[in-house]
């Protein structure tokens, strides 16, 4: 009989031969993805060479988590130019499979999946950089908004309800219910948060099991698998290609889109055009961050802000990149004398209070995973949260990088209880730090400077206290049960930020909140409707411009915003193909 060695080997084998991409050897996702190419393979060879024949309807500029199912829906009628900044999802192991989830976070390299960057408040974060998007970085819950959000923002509910599903039927999964997260259900029930709702997609106040992108086997399914809905004759898709500004036409009235510049994976300029029908659109997907930074670097924004830069100004819009909110997270840590079984979100309790409280567990790697530089960042133990911020040298850094190989397993068991609050109401702002697409921008969230959104967060982090100190934990866990102020302490210790601590951390609740802030990447804003794109998310005072994505959001739908993002994705598509094309676009 084969060994447990050898049969693991060879369903990893068989995995990674299921998501080959690119490579000659591997057929399967060339046939069922034909239309990814790298950027390079580009037909017009450079800006002043380049020729209508080869315009398209629309061009979507990011191929995350709403462009890849607007891509797909878009072309069953017409052209579409989907480019994505980075690879593909397919044969990177650290973001296919569950277990190596952390990974691609802690990647601070270049060629990560993941774009670090770290806000003026001194709160590490993330953007995607990959085909799929944030859907191929974060946690995989998948849960819909609430009716109230579908109603504040004026979709049709029919086509909600049609679109939510087509994204489900593809990709989304029922989480196989770990030990921990049903620990924290019976908990959060205990603790008031009820009724409890079983399994449901829907955003319903009590205790719920969500869906989830990670099917049994523990292997992340992305928008990237939404393409294969696209139809190919009509679908380009090109990984790589980095769009560095939208080409206007500014000799009208109002300046009108007519294509985008965009680099390939060598370096080398490019020009994607669109076709002359006035329907024909640029449409940006790329996120609360990419969409407001393109719009700037494309002279759309405030006026002194692009002077200041020497970026011509297309249109003074003084809105863009402000209105930029994130749901601050904290955590409370749960230690385990019991080996605990990875887990990430899959129970939520909606509170009444204006809070959701989570939970994640374990920590394993993949003998596949691919080895990364963590530079400064943790996502597994926070050491370096023990040194403070102006002693952390280069070789405190070093060090701690050092050490960090090192680390005993037993130092990865146990979980954290996360409380969010959710509709954050303190705001910041995106500002470009210089003309570089590839920099992260300028970016400052002000978390709790709202004071109802530190109020909340108080009454989380109660509730979250609760959670942990009762039976089910403390039975699961096998650890006694332990005063509100040691299992402050302890969190206080887990939490890696910027952020300087102080000596009432543990006994101010208001003061741990602020201290130990991180994010769970729901950040939106930027592109708010309104201000900078009118309901249809068209660009105002712009021809053949829109943005479908959360940067038009003023809040994040339900308690995870993918799901919704996905689902605006294909319900724009629809909405699209219905506006332009009546009862014959057959959709």
């Amino acid at each position: 009989m084969a060994s447990v060695g050898t049969v693991k080997f060879l369903l990893c084998f068989v995995l990674w031969l299921w998501n080959c991409n690119f490579l000659p050897p591997c057929q399967g996702k060339q046939e069922v993805y034909p239309f990814i190419k790298k950027a390079s393979s580009f037909s017009s060879p450079s800006i002043s060479t380049t020729s209508l024949n080869k315009a398209y309807d629309y061009i979507i500029v990011g191929g995350g988590t709403a462009g890849c199912p607007l891509a797909a829906t878009l072309s069953q009628n017409f052209s579409v130019l989907l480019l994505e900044r980075g690879g593909v999802p397919f044969t990177n192991p650290n973001v296919t499979f569950l277990e190596n989830f952390h990974i691609t976070l802690a990647d601070t390299s270049s060629t990560s999946a993941s774009q670090y960057f770290l806000s003026t408040d001194g709160v590490f974060n993330a953007r995607g950089r990959v085909l799929g998007g944030g859907s191929a970085i974060n946690a995989g819950f998948y849960t819909r908004a609430s009716s109230r959000f579908i109603n504040k923002v004026g979709w049709d509910t029919k086509l909600v309800n049609e679109s939510y599903p087509w994204v489900e039927k593809q990709i989304v999964h029922r989480p196989k219910f770990s030990p921990f997260q049903r620990a924290l259900r019976d908990s959060l029930i205990d603790t008031g948060v009820s009724p409890y709702n079983g399994f449901t997609y829907d955003h319903i106040y009590g205790t719920k099991v969500g869906g989830t992108i990670f099917d049994r086997f523990g292997r992340r399914h992305t928008t990237a698998e939404l393409l294969a809905s696209g139809n190919p004759d009509k679908l380009t898709v090109l990984v790589h290609a980095t769009v560095q500004k939208i080409v206007f036409d500014t000799t009208g009235k109002r300046p009108k889109a007519i294509g985008v510049i965009f680099n390939d994976e060598n370096g080398k300029q490019h020009e994607a055009m669109l076709g002359n029908d006035m329907q024909s659109e640029v449409i940006l997907s790329s996120g609360a961050i990419g969409s407001p930074q393109m719009l700037l670097l494309s002279g759309i924004g405030p006026k002194d802000e692009l002077q200041n830069l020497n970026i011509s100004v297309v249109l003074n819009n003084p809105f863009v990149g402000k209105g930029m909110i994130d749901n601050p997270m904290n955590n409370i840590f749960v230690p385990s004398n019991r080996p605990v079984h990875q887990s990430l979100i899959q129970t939520v309790g909606i509170t009444k209070k204006g809070v959701y409280i989570e939970a994640s567990s374990g920590f394993s790697q993949s003998n596949s995973s691919i080895h990364c530089h963590h530079g400064i960042v943790s996502a597994e133990i926070g050491q370096l949260s023990t040194i403070p911020p102006k002693q952390r040298s280069i070789e405190a850094i070093q060090a701690y990088v050092k050490s960090k190989r090192d680390i005993p397993v037993e130092a990865f068991n146990g979980g954290f209880v996360l409380t969010k609050v959710g509709s954050a109401w303190s705001v910041g702002e995106l500002k470009l730090n210089n003309t570089n697409v590839d920099d992260n921008p300028t970016i400052t969230f002000n978390y709790f400077s709202h004071p109802y959104d530190l109020k909340r967060c108080v009454e989380g982090v109660r509730m979250a206290v609760k959670v942990v100190q009762s039976e089910h934990f403390t039975n699961y866990t096998l650890c006694k049960k332990e005063s509100i102020e040691k299992i402050l302490n302890i969190s206080v210790k887990a939490n890696v930020n910027f952020i300087p601590r102080h000596a009432n951390d543990t006994t101010s609740l208001e003061q741990f909140c602020k201290d130990t802030v991180i994010t769970i990447w729901h950040y939106h804003g930027g592109c708010h409707v309104g201000k900078v794109v009118d309901p249809d998310y068209k660009v105002l005072d712009v021809e053949r411009l829109r943005v479908v994505d959360g940067s038009t959001f003023t809040e994040s739908p339900g308690t995870n915003p993918q799901a919704t993002v996905m689902m605006m994705g294909r319900y724009m598509g629809v909405k699209i193909l219905r506006d332009r094309l009546g009862r014959l676009a057959g959709i």
